[in-house]
């Protein structure tokens, strides 16, 4: 019998998951799984337990929670030398990163998307000594989602602060850094700045023409805006990415790795996966091609896309 161990976060977006873990454990059972069912203690306790899991001969591990709680989970496997599938049950406030995979909204639809699903290799970043699934951000609005309560998350979403965060652009302070990657340097003033690997961020940011398995990440930097004309022309522009993006303003293109160095007297602050990652000088991001495999269910309706 397959060894399944299920981590799960249960202060977790609107707090669904315990009212809802019998049928959710039934199902798994009922595939075939043995359970071992772990509720997360406190903050960073998914790392350790994933770990676990991947070191005590499981098959796989699930987590339901949100983003911040796959993040510790894939901590866990990518710092084990046996890395496991992660299925996911996304239980959180904006769960981007199941956007990108394409996993059901609903609890029992994603516990099927797992049951029924193939482990698909994706990339993972690699942020300092830390890991991340879909975003590491410094600059404007960034501290926004890790000290945000759960209930005014729940309330409003992320759409309603990263709004707000945009229309103070032009009264934050700016950070001076040299950017490097590839062969190419930047050196300027920067309000905003996100390498990611999602189809959107935080519910409202939509990025398109990506790949979850192409060992790139996409790079979104915003120069401080002198006005508001220029203000309206950044937040048009990420708003609507479809379109051409104002360059004079925003820089955005791709690349598997980065280096962020503060010319500044302060050290960047970022956000990792929506949680607090730390602030330090010099920060390197690094694309690790294919290196968890998450489960991706019936092709049918996968929006997932492999190379």
């Amino acid at each position: 019998m397959k060894k399944m161990y299920f981590i799960f976060n249960l202060l977790a977006g609107k707090a669904v998951i315990g009212d809802m873990l019998g049928d959710i454990i039934d199902a798994f059972t009922k595939a075939g799984y043995e359970v071992t069912a772990r509720p997360t203690q406190e903050n960073g306790d998914a790392v350790s337990a994933a770990a676990y899991a991947c070191n005590e001969g499981y098959d796989m591990i699930v987590c339901a929670g949100g983003d911040g709680t796959l993040s510790q989970c894939l901590h866990g496997v990518m710092s084990s030398g046996n890395r496991i599938p992660i299925g996911y049950i996304p239980a959180g406030s904006t769960n981007d990163f199941a956007k990108g995979l394409g996993i059901p909204k609903g609890i029992m639809e994603s516990v099927r998307w797992i049951t029924e699903g193939t482990p698909t290799p994706c990339d993972v970043g690699g942020f300092n000594n830390k890991y991340f699934t879909y975003i590491v951000a410094f600059g404007a609005f960034t501290n926004i989602t890790y000290e945000t309560s759960q209930q005014v998350k729940n309330i409003f979403g992320h759409a309603a602060y990263i709004v707000s965060g945009l229309l103070h652009l032009t009264s934050i302070r700016a950070k001076r850094m040299r950017i490097e990657y590839g062969d190419s340097v930047l050196e300027d003033d920067f309000v905003f700045g996100m390498v990611t690997n999602s189809s959107s961020v935080a519910g409202l940011l939509s990025l398109n023409d990506f790949l979850l398995d192409d060992g790139q990440f996409e790079v979104t930097l915003i120069k401080k805006p002198a006005n508001i004309v220029q203000l309206n022309k950044i937040v048009y522009s990420l708003l609507n990415i479809k379109e051409e993006i104002d360059r004079d303003y925003i820089k955005f293109f791709r690349t598997d790795s980065i280096t962020f160095t503060s010319l500044g007297d302060e050290p960047i602050t970022w956000t990792l996966d929506g949680e607090y990652g730390g602030d330090d000088t010099v920060n390197k991001i690094v694309n690790y091609q294919k290196a968890v495999s998450f489960m991706v269910g019936p092709q049918e309706n996968s929006s997932f896309v492999e190379e």
